[in-house]
């Protein structure tokens, strides 16, 4: 282990200023543990919102869920992991904007070796966001059209690729029209910029009318309206995040007159809190990884020690595709 490993603290919610790269303390991993080297870490939206305080966490705190990097030293009754293995990490608890540290083994996912650090870092998190929606929340078939709001995002491209590879009709909206380009590029059939009025009735314009099975929007109060619009009869509305803002309250009498719709708000860590659970999971993200049907795109790297520019880089939505903390 390096003297001083270094990891981003935050010691006040506030602007991106607030992330400072700080000295840390390491003990050895204990009894379950692993102490891992990262090779890169992967940003989130959620970290914008921990940042600032919107989901309060006790002071001072780390931020980030996941990472990818090599094990230097495992735990006692540590078995099935050992120095030298290449893992990734989610739902470790905060702290993954570091340049080394020990977490619990049941929360790392053998790497296949021809998955790099930048790659694995940057489809983990995002790619088992995309597993469960795709997935569990709601089985993509084939012939369904899915609506993917923000789909030159990271998880955004993630999805529209991975549905349009299980056979589904995708539909997606990006903020700008070079962003609907990188949403063609990444599965979208159709793509619509959304910063533009009259959104909702160009995208059925574009689709001939045809609304979606499930609509997945991560974008929360500039969208979500128009995401039960937009849904078909009987259709499911899957509200996963919120970038542009927490979603409106709505009166449960609304799904019904909107074509008696479906609602869920599901999120990745219950989906992948049981370790088996989770290396399943990630066990059908790498071979859709193999396939071709899911692309790591890497939009931005920066060294862990802008992770404030990072995060300005976020907020201003001036990146497509996985941002990246290089340590």
């Amino acid at each position: 282990m390096t003297q001083n490993p270094k990891a981003i603290v935050v010691r006040a919610f506030g602007g991106p200023e607030v992330l400072r790269l700080e000295d840390v303390a390491l003990k050895p991993p204990g009894p379950g543990e692993v102490l891992v080297r990262h090779g890169a870490v992967g940003f989130n939206y959620i970290d914008v919102y921990q940042r600032k305080g919107a989901y309060p966490l006790p002071l001072p705190t780390g931020l980030g869920h996941e990472a990818a990097g090599t094990i230097e030293a495992v735990g006692e009754g540590v078995t099935d992991l050992r120095a030298g293995d290449r893992v990734a990490t989610i739902n470790a608890g905060l702290g993954a904007y570091a340049d080394r540290r020990v977490v619990p083994a049941d929360r790392l996912v053998k790497l296949p070796d021809e998955l790099d650090d930048a790659a694995a870092a940057a489809v983990i998190f995002k790619g088992l966001t995309a597993q469960y929606l795709l997935r569990r929340t709601h089985a993509v078939k084939a012939g369904e059209t899915v609506l993917v709001h923000a789909a030159a995002g990271g998880v955004g491209q993630i999805l529209s690729r991975w549905a349009k590879a299980l056979g589904a009709f995708v539909v997606g909206t990006a903020g700008s029209e070079e962003k609907c380009a990188a949403a063609r590029a990444a599965g979208c059939d159709v793509a619509i910029d959304y910063s533009r009025s009259g959104w909702p009735e160009a995208l059925l314009a574009a689709t001939g009318g045809r609304k979606a099975r499930v609509v997945y929007d991560s974008v929360g109060r500039d969208t979500f309206l128009h995401s039960l619009d937009l849904a078909e009869p009987f259709g499911l509305v899957v509200s996963y995040g919120a970038a542009s803002g927490p979603a409106p309250d709505i009166a449960p009498e609304l799904l019904n007159k909107k074509g008696c719709l479906f609602l869920t708000r599901p999120s990745v860590f219950p989906h992948n809190a049981d370790p088996a659970r989770l290396r399943a999971n990630a066990a059908d993200l790498f071979d859709a990884v193999a396939r071709g049907h899911v692309v790591p795109e890497i939009g931005a790297r920066f060294p862990l020690s802008e992770a404030a520019d990072a995060h300005r880089a976020a907020e201003a939505r001036a990146t497509t595709g996985a941002i990246l903390l290089m340590p």
